[in-house]
């Protein structure tokens, strides 16, 4: 019966550390792999991050964060341009928030001139958001698929961790 015990113990504690890792993996981190080149070259085909699924649990989604967002049963990595009740706007390659230039710190590339019209929209849905491929040329976003909704955002992704060469945090 003490050989029972033991292994039962034994059992017990990788049974629980399986158990701490799945909830860590479900709710906390994973791995995401980016697909394609809607990102390039913020983010390159192939590329592993990092995915932080608990931030935006205790934080607001910023407007250039990049983030995953599940549409039609694929995961796509894009980055937040317009906020909920926002009016969105590129003209000649800049962009406008509600009539005022924003500037964009980081590379991307021409944005081809964008309303909300395009999506029978005059300001963002409230709990919805714009997201643009930094690729724009070459980006399956909101100018295709329209307003993402806040339930479609998995999480943030900020970091690479693969290729080792490409590793740490992306703006």
């Amino acid at each position: 019966m003490d050989k029972f015990k033991k292994h039962l113990k034994d059992i017990s504690f990788y049974v629980i550390v399986i158990i701490i890792v799945l909830v860590i993996r479900m709710y906390v981190v994973s791995l995401i792999k980016v697909n394609g080149n809607s990102m390039k070259e913020t983010l390159l085909n192939n590329d592993i991050m990092i995915l932080d699924k608990i931030s935006y649990r205790f934080n607001d989604i910023k407007r250039f964060d990049i983030v995953v967002i599940k549409y039609n049963d694929e995961y796509l990595i894009k980055r937040v341009i317009g906020l909920p009740n926002e009016k969105v706007e590129y003209k000649n390659n800049k962009l406008y928030i509600n009539n005022k230039k924003v500037n964009e710190n980081f590379y991307h590339e021409k944005t081809e001139d964008f309303d909300l019209e395009s999506l029978d929209a005059t300001k963002v849905c409230s709990d919805c958001y714009i997201v643009l491929g930094d690729n724009r040329a070459n980006s399956m976003d909101s100018r295709i698929i329209g307003f993402i909704s806040r339930e479609d955002i998995i999480g943030k992704a900020t970091v690479t961790i693969f290729p080792f060469t490409r590793f740490g945090y992306k703006k």
